[in-house]
């Protein structure tokens, strides 16, 4: 393969040092359509983020609401409770791969997602594998939002006897539901204006916090059941054999979409991380550990709730909602708090806050984005994709899983397969550099994730009555595809990727 650096512009005038790379001041050019303060690498002195800070990370996005709901899930579609954790386990082993492949550009050469794009979609180009990003994490946003604003107004409506409820509705809803929602976006965005360090922190803090508090569930629970009911003996509706495989492998593929996101992005975080061993080690501790043991944990509490009030119930706002104690409710409220605040601003809103502001570096800086992130989280009302178990993992997780996917094959291609993880770091700043392609985009990024893309999610079909799409699929001969969307998009776009970029090169 040919070098990516042209023979007519002076070489990189990045720094290097052991395993890490930095460019001088002023190295990176001042075009405002590629440059603002915020998409500029981090210095070798402030990436400092440790293995600990990388673990603290993802147990804090991890212990969620919408995690806990993973394994009810499954279960509500015929799994048992062994089948629905080893299919989460399973999933979030599979997706720590490609998030310690592209999180490896973070440590090294600290820039985030869309300037890592740069390599491959160009430097104009990048601007849709961030859109795509943004847009999913839009989504999520108010998805998550809506649910913190419900914990908080279910267990507040306790607190005060019920006259929450009670109240005057809006658009639906009583107003003290839609004041909890407001005020819970607020805070938010509060914290994450205050930048990645004031993250840092409150990760670090939230992480185990959360994990008492869910622990504590499983006390009070376990004491109130003297101990763990008949869901642990319920059979599966699916059994092991021809039932349980067209249900496993789209549910393999919407746990695995489930942190599909973070694949992409990861860079936004790992650029801050002191070294390659704290990221690789942070997240091997962090993900599919603490993604199993929350699965595990919320079929052992719903377990118990079978056997207290003789019906699961998988909310866990709702099972805290049960106690008449107040201190009870008060540590619950304070937990759901933490939880939700914790996985959203971290997952959902940093990544588009620098997305966006690599779409208009001049007029968008990192705090823009945010706040941008939040006003679209809210417009577009995601939280309606969460009404039933397969608009939730089979169409929303699974059309985006297909589409992240794609992204990132082509982002392992580039970085791993076809630049052995060398950047010329100057030029993803410059219009004169490598990665101008054609007009700032590179053609081949482009056709591999509109094919890897078509192949993902062509086929995506719903049952009658369940979700959007036709019976037969969108593209009917797709249809067997649709079930590994993520799995497809990702091997597609990869190896169409690499192949026409070393024809690009051998030229």
């Amino acid at each position: 393969m040919t070098a990516t650096t042209p023979s007519d512009r002076p070489a990189d005038p990045a720094i290097s040092g052991p395993g890490r790379v930095e460019l001088p001041p002023g190295a990176a050019g001042t075009d405002p359509r590629f440059v603002n303060d915020d998409l500029l690498p981090v210095p070798v002195g402030a990436r400092r983020w440790t293995t600990y800070n990388f673990a603290a990370l993802w147990v804090g996005m991890a212990h969620n609401i919408p995690s806990w709901l993973l394994a009810s899930g499954l279960v509500a579609l015929g799994m048992d409770w062994v089948q629905a954790v080893l299919t989460i386990a399973l999933a979030n082993v599979i997706v720590l791969l490609p998030m310690l492949l592209t999180g490896h550009a973070g440590p090294k050469y600290g820039i985030p997602f869309p300037v890592l794009a740069r390599a491959s979609f160009g430097l104009r180009g990048a601007n849709l594998p961030a859109l795509v990003r943004a847009g999913v994490a839009c989504a999520w946003f108010g998805i998550q939002t809506w649910i913190g604003g419900q914990g908080v107004f279910v267990l507040l409506d306790k607190v005060f006897g019920g006259d929450w409820a009670g109240a005057a509705r809006i658009a639906g809803q009583p107003w003290t539901l839609w004041l909890c929602f407001a005020l819970f976006w607020a805070l938010e965005l509060a914290i994450i204006y205050r930048g990645m360090d004031a993250l840092r922190r409150f990760e670090n803090w939230a992480a185990p916090f959360v994990i008492v508090g869910a622990v504590a569930l499983l006390v009070w629970i376990a004491v109130k059941a003297g101990g763990f009911g008949p869901l642990l003996d319920q059979p599966s509706e699916l059994g092991w054999g021809a039932d349980f495989w067209p249900v496993f492998f789209p549910s393999l593929m919407g746990m695995i979409a489930f942190w599909a996101t973070l694949s992409l992005n990861i860079p936004d975080f790992t650029r801050f991380g002191a070294g390659q061993r704290a990221q690789v080690w942070g997240q091997t501790l962090g993900l599919p550990t603490t993604m199993t043991f929350f699965a595990l944990l919320s079929v052992l509490v719903t377990s118990g709730s079978q056997a207290v009030y003789g019906a699961p119930v998988w909310d866990p706002v709702a099972l805290a909602a049960k106690t008449d104690n107040v201190f009870g409710l008060l540590f619950a409220l304070v937990t759901v708090l933490v939880a939700t605040l914790s996985v959203n601003i971290a997952a959902n809103v940093v990544s588009p806050a620098y997305d966006l502001a690599n779409l208009a570096p001049r007029l968008v800086d990192f705090r823009k984005g945010a706040l941008i992130t939040g006003v679209v989280g809210v417009v577009i009302m995601p939280w309606k994709l969460t009404s039933t178990p397969e608009l939730y993992i089979f169409t929303w997780l699974g059309l985006v899983g297909g589409l992240l996917g794609t992204v990132a094959g082509i982002l392992i291609a580039d970085y791993w397969l076809v630049r052995r993880t060398r950047l010329d770091l100057s030029g993803l700043y410059r219009a004169d550099g490598p990665y101008w392609y054609r007009g700032g985009w590179n053609p081949a990024a482009v056709l591999a994730f509109t094919v890897g893309g078509v192949l993902a999610v062509g086929g995506s079909h719903s049952a009658p009555g369940t979700g959007p799409f036709p019976e037969d699929g969108l593209i009917p001969f797709l249809k067997p595809l649709a079930d590994y969307g993520w799995a497809v998009g990702l091997a597609a776009s990869l190896l169409l990727y690499t192949g026409l970029m070393t024809l690009r090169n051998r030229r």
